[in-house]
């Protein structure tokens, strides 16, 4: 392996150790012991969860490479799940609010685990399947997890800034922590026992189950809306309107749909990117140096947010403009760089350029997850939260699969341009937000019930 990834993943690494060893009692946030339990119980089940998918994550790619289907075709693939998630994720998210949130949540590890055992198969048709079950999987775990931890953390009688101790501390460890270690694992698996791109699959089946029996033992049910009479059209017809009259959930939908369309499009770009010759690079390795920059980005989100100022609304502005200018690394290193002819070998000098512009995107990331869900407990209405996060994420899956559609159709420049340009819109939209903040929330709806008598008005949290 290359000492350029070493150096990089070293220095990443020293940077977070110096921000969590450096953390005063201005940069924590002060809870009670029953807190603590219930926090750390959902973050061993939600680090358990991200490492049945991050183990997947590298690989995916690859896995589809190695049974002999080419870009276009993998690209497909890879439709088929965001277009899963766009179709059917939004109804499996409005069963959860009404159905229940734990139930849900083990409804993610039943359909995951399924999903990874379809990649045992080379045929097309089973790993079409596959997607299909992942894309289900994806929409639960972005939604019902979040959505059983908000309402049960308010049933508890906890404090609401509370909330952003646990949703730094997951995407430190989830998204972080644990990526790392899976990326590392990963490669341990494939490359140096030699067990095949499968088998992180296999490991992720059985991280998924563990956490599947710690969910049925040990959390209790909750729900947005029990009511009895409200059937799927009325819940989505109760989001909708929930959406329509107030900005901020509207403006919040759009930058979130924003910015993981254009993350999505970067996980499926990266690996072409960094090996346009079929350079042969550590996929793992790259991983986990990735996964160890988002933990950076988490650790400096944890100091932000445990104070009052500045306020979520108004740093994030920054954080969109930086994700937009590093994603224009590969157009700017393919005009400095002259393009390598050469088939094989290790890592460009562009590709090195890339790696570093990659590092502080997932940066970004790392500071998104935790800012984008506090955000969500704030506006978003607990009655129908789960059904609203997924229809966030319809307008996202829809850009991912023209963009991956399209995948053979323009550069991966072009692609990468696109993206960025997206990354800036959203601090545009951003900066709307934290301009009407202090607005009260209008309410259109309640006049929408009045009128035809089947929404109800949806309380929402401050």
């Amino acid at each position: 392996m290359e000492l350029f990834y070493y150096m990089v993943f070293g220095a990443l690494g020293a940077i977070v150790a110096a921000l969590e060893l450096s953390k005063t009692n201005k940069d924590r946030i002060t809870t009670s012991q029953a807190f603590s339990s219930f926090k750390n119980n959902y973050l061993l089940v939600y680090s358990l969860m991200m490492a049945g998918d991050w183990l997947q994550g590298p690989y995916v790619y690859y896995l589809y490479s190695t049974y002999g289907y080419g870009k276009g075709e993998i690209g497909q693939l890879f439709i088929a799940g965001f277009g899963s998630s766009m179709l059917f994720g939004t109804i499996v998210g409005s069963l959860a609010d009404k159905q229940g949130r734990k139930r849900a949540c083990v409804t993610y590890c039943i359909t995951y685990i399924l999903s990874c055992i379809t990649k045992h198969s080379p045929q097309y048709k089973v790993l079409m399947l596959g997607r299909i079950f992942g894309g289900i999987a994806t929409s639960l775990l972005f939604s019902a997890f979040e959505s059983w931890l908000v309402a049960e953390h308010f049933k508890r009688g906890f404090d609401q800034q509370w909330l952003s101790l646990t949703f730094s501390k997951a995407i430190f460890l989830g998204n972080g922590l644990v990526a790392i270690l899976s990326g590392l694992f990963g490669n341990l698996l494939v490359d140096s026992l030699s067990l095949g791109p499968v088998s992180p699959f296999d490991a992720a089946a059985c991280f998924l189950a563990i956490g599947m029996a710690i969910i049925l033992s040990t959390w209790t049910e909750n729900y947005g809306d029990p009511s009895e009479n409200k059937d799927l059209l009325t819940q989505f017809k109760t989001a909708a309107v929930a959406i329509a009259s107030d900005e901020r959930i509207a403006l919040l939908g759009a930058i979130q749909s924003l910015f993981e369309g254009s993350m999505y499009t970067f996980v499926f770009l990266w690996t072409p990117a960094l090996s346009p010759n079929d350079e042969e690079i550590p996929h793992g390795f790259i991983f986990a140096t990735f996964m160890l920059s988002s933990m950076l980005g988490s650790s400096f989100a944890s100091r932000l947010m445990a104070r009052n100022s500045p306020k979520v609304e108004s740093y994030m502005q920054i954080v969109f403009v930086i994700s937009s200018a590093s994603l224009l690394l590969p157009i700017i290193a393919n005009f400095l760089v002259a393009p390598s002819k050469v088939k094989g070998g290790g890592i460009s000098l562009a590709g090195c350029l890339q790696v570093l512009g990659f590092c502080t995107f997932e940066s970004c990331v790392g500071i998104f997850w935790p800012s984008i869900m506090k955000m969500r407990s704030q506006y978003i209405p607990e009655e129908a939260r789960s059904t609203i996060m997924n229809f966030f994420r319809i307008p996202l899956n829809i850009f991912v699969c023209i963009v991956l559609y399209n995948v053979d159709a323009f550069p991966i420049t072009v692609m990468f341009g696109m993206c960025s340009i997206f990354l800036f819109v959203a601090s545009i939209l951003q900066r709307r937000l934290a301009a009407i903040i202090d607005k009260p929330k209008t309410e259109v709806w309640t006049a929408m019930k009045e009128r035809d008598g089947e929404v109800e008005p949806l309380n929402v949290p401050f």
